[in-house]
């Protein structure tokens, strides 16, 4: 390991999956590989003692009227009526289905942090690291690798339980600018710095 990337301790260490919902796995040519990864990065999280928490977007009928149009990205879902509120598209995947005492949030944003209490509970618990996995890697991913760098996590993102709809911008946010940012890592790496093996 390099003086960069010291063991992380499980204690205080948060897998969070990012918005791997059905609607939106959906928009994905091939999830599989995606959801493969997703799995194996919480079930190290899971075993090695780390909290794994969920970040999901949903609207209710009365918030998704009340988008602005000033909003590019939620005017657009508003119009189409999608990510709403109990509709089955907005249900985290069955592949990564959360196991009780997991924390689940629900955002009405594109970011992990500005429309919940997910900061709160991380805090609540002692987490000070954050490891991040979820589809997109050019919308939520991004946006919560940058919050939580501006409120001092320490940031991980797993290479390879990230995904994008276009693969040049996903290739660019990993290889690039990420790195200014975060630490990125794949799901193998995870699992060392989790338990030392």
């Amino acid at each position: 390991m390099t003086t960069s990337e010291t063991r992380l301790d499980p204690r205080f260490t948060a897998l969070l999956v990012l918005d791997i919902q059905d609607g939106i796995v959906a928009s994905l040519p091939d999830p599989q590989p995606l959801l493969d990864s997703v799995f194996r990065a919480i079930t190290c999280a899971r075993s090695a003692g780390a909290t794994v928490g969920y970040v999901r977007v949903a609207l209710t009928e009365r918030e998704r009227t009340a988008v602005p149009p000033t909003n590019i990205t939620f005017t657009a879902i508003a119009r189409t009526k999608m990510l709403v509120e109990g509709d089955p598209s907005t249900g985290i995947h069955s592949r990564v289905t959360p196991a009780p005492g997991d924390l689940i949030v629900r955002k009405t944003r594109i970011g992990a942090l500005s429309t919940t209490d997910l900061d709160d509970q991380l805090t609540l618990r002692g987490i000070t690291t954050v490891v991040l996995a979820g589809i997109s890697t050019g919308g939520v991913v991004l946006n919560t690798v940058a919050d939580m760098a501006d409120r001092d996590y320490g940031v991980y993102v797993l290479s390879d339980a990230v995904a994008d709809m276009d693969p040049e911008v996903h290739r660019v946010l990993v290889e690039k600018v990420f790195p200014t940012r975060a630490r990125v890592i794949n799901v193998d790496r995870l699992r060392m710095l989790l338990t030392g093996l």
